[in-house]
């Protein structure tokens, strides 16, 4: 029998016209679009090195922080840049390209970060914002990104007037997080080298599944790292709670009230054996691949001593130098270093300023961010096992997370030191 190729039917020249022979193309290596869950996870990994470095380096401070927030920030700064910065944003990002940044933010946008107050659900939104010089317009391409991807209001403003451009930030600010940040940034952070803001800002207000009563709640001894006690206000109740044990912490985990949709929101509070183990634990995070996957309670026990501290925490910190320690340090370099948002040879990231507020009583959660990334010209500035009955006090510093558990994704975290 002949060789396939050379079969007598190839050589028919009717059945060549009807069946022509296919032709062979060089094969080109495509992109394959990561799926929503393994980016979520790449998230996640973003998130948790980002409160290592944070919280590590403020051991003596009540920390909140939203990695979310500070994760967008920088994908819609993303769309601004090329070549080898752009190359190092989708490698810190833990991204391969900013069609997969685009995709994630639209699918965050529709599947976890909707307003879900109207139907019982935890109340919601995320919004971004574009301040740019009045004497430059955005590109074509980066605009219709902001546009239709962001949805970030965009506005020409006079830069020189440092004071009017502070207020209007704060302003936006303090309505987008319904008052609870009402200054994220100063006049004197607006220089005369400014060309450009982004800013993101997320919220959130959940109530518990199961409140706390009031006249439950009842002053108790909070451990300080250094030894010392504080009085501070507990909550209870007595109720089974979702809790787990491990080989030196606890994990409790205490759902919001949900709509018909199918997100899961739980604030999650991680508290070690020892009065003093918050510091190991917090490397825990980072040395132990998917921590917060990997340690979760997924099961309600009965408890004995069951006590949470109410709480308000407000922490702002400036984040260039944390993101340069972690590996991003191309954006903020003086040079042709982000071409793609404006018409200016030397546009480069003067700043990364981020805010957050929690409070946790005995309704709920209320909690908001706001990232704020300036961009100038110039050079660059120096910066100013689970038991029968399981005990929960949580009458040491602590970490906590709020997290969405269908997918994953961890909108806030941060640590108690002094809860008062």
């Amino acid at each position: 029998m002949a060789p396939f190729f050379r079969h007598p039917i190839f050589n028919n020249p009717r059945l060549k016209q009807r069946y022509p022979k296919p032709a062979f193309k060089p094969s080109r290596p495509q992109h394959r679009r990561l799926d929503q869950s393994m980016m979520i996870r790449n998230q996640t990994h973003v998130s948790a090195a980002l409160a290592t470095h944070l919280l590590s380096n403020k051991q003596d401070f009540n920390v909140v922080f939203s990695p979310l927030s500070i994760q967008v920030a920088l994908s819609v700064l993303s769309a601004g840049c090329k070549g080898e910065t752009l190359d190092q944003l989708l490698a810190f990002l833990k991204v391969d390209t900013t069609d997969d940044l685009n995709s994630l933010y639209s699918d965050l946008v529709s599947s976890v970060l909707a307003d879900g107050s109207p139907s019982g659900g935890p109340k919601l939104s995320s919004v971004n914002a574009i301040w740019v010089g009045e004497n430059f317009s955005l590109k074509p391409c980066f605009k219709q990104v902001v546009d239709t991807v962001y949805r970030a209001a965009c506005k020409q403003v006079d830069f020189q007037k440092a004071e009017e451009v502070a207020d209007e930030v704060n302003s936006w600010a303090k309505e987008q997080t319904h008052d609870l940040i009402k200054e994220v940034i100063t006049d004197k952070q607006v220089t005369d080298d400014t060309m450009l803001i982004l800013t993101n800002a997320i919220y959130f207000k959940g109530t518990w599944r199961q409140q706390f009563e009031t006249s439950l709640t009842e002053e108790g001894d909070f451990h300080l790292l250094n030894g010392n006690k504080v009085k501070v206000p507990f909550m209870t109740n007595y109720e089974n709670q979702f809790v787990h044990e491990y080989d030196d912490f606890k994990v409790l985990g205490l759902p919001y009230s949900q709509g018909p949709d199918k997100r899961k929101f739980t604030m999650y509070f991680y508290l070690s054996d020892a009065k003093d183990g918050l510091p190991s634990l917090i490397k825990k995070i980072g040395s132990i691949p998917n921590f917060f996957d990997h340690h979760i309670p997924r099961e309600k026990v009965r408890v004995g001593e069951f006590f949470i501290p109410k709480f308000k925490i407000e922490f702002g910190f400036e984040a260039s130098d944390m993101l340069k320690k972690l590996g991003l340090k191309l954006p903020f370099e003086f040079g042709s270093r982000i071409t793609e948002i404006v018409d200016s040879p030397n546009l480069y990231v003067s700043s990364v300023i981020h805010k957050s507020v929690v409070e946790v009583n005995e309704e709920g959660t209320e909690a908001a961010a706001v990232t704020v990334v300036t961009l100038g010209t110039g050079c660059p500035r120096r910066k100013i096992m689970i038991k029968d009955w399981v005990d929960f006090v949580a009458d040491h510093p602590f970490l906590f997370v709020i997290r969405e558990d269908v997918t994953g994704v961890v909108l806030f975290m941060g640590q108690v030191i002094h809860p008062s």
